[in-house]
């Protein structure tokens, strides 16, 4: 049965509504960052361009780079922009958007976030790499999904809200897995660092910074730090990844999330030029994902 108009909206000239894409227009590997800004620094990489088209915060550059196709797309920042991304990333690739029907054949994306992070950990200083094996989402994004509970781990959620005594009545914790074999693809040992990102829904009370207002978990950072489960812990903050990664997941692609790190929460470093790192971040990333 097609999907109502009214559930699935495309403009007039058949793209999909907030990204203004068509199917051909998207490349099965997806790099996302937040800046629209971004875009144009990440495609300034590729060796030839075929597209660009952006609406609102949306902007998407599709093009080569030695010899793999690829689309980069800004999401702006949060979660909440996360779920209009991925949701019409998937449709692009699986429903037809001519009769709004799901295809009987799926496409898989293989999706990166390229960001911003703050470390958590004294020993991940400023200006590394971080791969995200596991997200925390503070979101609540994912909970709106039938079948979430079959890709979250439970008990690993538990063990976060016991161990940061977590309030409750703030958005229950959600612990997705990231991608194995793209992780696999972009580590490089004593290069990068693999660990628990921990994506909250703002920049400020979320992320436990005190402005004006008190926080309803005081001293929220301390606890994150210092949590541990099994061989894992907490390793940055940032606003996306486990929004990114739950609902990929659900839909059947694969992502992860590698971060620079610019400032260090734990010893109060900051990166004297995150600009420069970011573009060895852009370009390390490029080479790692379109190794064969």
């Amino acid at each position: 049965m097609p999907i109502q108009a009214s559930e699935l909206i495309t403009n007039d000239d058949g793209s999909i509504f907030h990204l203004h894409l068509l199917p051909e227009d998207l490349a099965d590997n997806v790099i996302l960052v937040g800046d629209p800004g971004r875009v144009a620094l990440v495609s300034s990489f590729f060796d030839a361009v075929e597209l660009n088209k952006s609406n609102r915060e949306f902007c998407t550059v599709t093009g080569t780079y030695k010899g793999c196709r690829l689309s980069v797309v800004s999401t702006g920042i949060g979660p909440d922009n996360i779920d209009i991304v991925i949701n019409e990333l998937d449709a692009l690739a699986n429903i037809d958007l001519k009769t709004k029907e799901i295809k009987a054949q799926k496409r898989r994306l293989n999706i990166v976030r390229i960001g911003t992070s703050g470390s958590v950990q004294a020993d991940i200083p400023v200006d590394s790499f971080v791969i995200s094996e596991k997200s925390i989402g503070c979101d609540g994004v994912l909970r709106f999904y039938e079948g979430n509970l079959s890709i979250c781990d439970r008990e690993f959620e538990e063990a976060f809200m016991h161990h940061c005594r977590w309030a409750s009545d703030v958005a229950r914790p959600y612990v997705v897995d990231a991608a194995p074999a793209l992780v696999d693809k972009l580590h490089t040992a004593g290069t990068t660092y693999k660990g628990v990102t921990l994506t909250a829904v703002g920049f400020y009370g979320p992320q436990g910074r005190v402005l004006r207002l008190p926080l309803s978990m005081p001293r929220i950072n301390d606890r994150i730090t210092t949590f541990r489960y099994q061989d894992y812990k907490v390793t940055n903050y940032e606003m996306e990844s486990a929004a990114i990664t739950g609902l990929c997941n659900l839909l059947g692609h694969h992502a992860t999330t590698i971060c620079l790190i610019i400032a260090n929460r734990i010893t109060g470093e900051a990166s004297a030029d995150y600009h420069r790192n970011m573009e060895r971040l852009i370009r390390y990333t490029l080479d790692k994902l379109t190794h064969n």
